[in-house]
């Protein structure tokens, strides 16, 4: 039982701040949280300027410039929402141990990757929209507009999703970094964590 008790401090000692200079795993998780949080006042801003103009300039045009408007303020309540609510989720940061940290990690990256490719999938349906529009008598100037602000929506999508699912990447290489540098061992009666220095 002793052995136990010397081991957990061990482990959370190193865990915690030996080496401050090399790995701190709150340190990690607050960064992690902290571009999460920046991200969705990217998000929410460029939601709600998209949201904003696209309702003002809608009004102020017709054909394909309106309907390009109108698409975009719909795009941009989207996204300021989902923005707004990501970035209030991120605020809540616990302590999270070094398993919890490495699901976090991954689910970071994972989401953006996935929606880079949802983005990829949104400039394909606008070019889709913008194409129909050229064999369509019924209102192409819609489609038309539809398409134009789905292109450029889904292409800054992508720009905003590729970028921020490299910097959570490059984040995450510090975690693998001290996970090579360090093991956990199990033996008969024992337990034991290497951390090389």
């Amino acid at each position: 039982m002793r052995r136990i008790g010397i081991m957990s401090f061990l482990l959370i000692f190193f865990l915690q701040g030996f080496g401050q200079d090399e790995f701190s795993l709150h340190e990690f998780n607050q960064q992690r949280n902290k571009s999460g949080r920046t991200g969705m006042l990217v998000l929410t801003s460029w939601g709600g300027a998209n949201l904003i103009y696209g309702l003002i300039a809608q009004s102020q045009t017709s054909g394909t410039e309106k309907y390009f408007h109108q698409m975009n303020a719909m795009w941009g309540g989207v996204n300021a929402a989902i923005g707004f609510m990501g970035y209030l989720g991120s605020r809540k940061s616990k302590e999270l141990s070094l398993s919890q940290s490495v699901r976090a990690q991954y689910a970071s990256e994972k989401t953006f990757l996935f929606n880079a490719g949802l983005d990829l999938a949104y400039i394909g349906g606008g070019l889709y929209l913008h194409e129909r529009s050229k064999s369509v008598t019924k209102n192409p100037s819609r489609l038309k507009g539809y398409g134009g602000s789905i292109i450029m929506q889904g292409a800054a999508l992508l720009i905003f999703d590729v970028t921020m699912y490299s910097i959570h990447h490059k984040h995450g290489k510090k975690l693998l970094k001290f996970l090579d540098k360090s093991s956990v061992y199990f033996a008969p009666g024992q337990m034991g964590m290497v951390v090389k220095l």
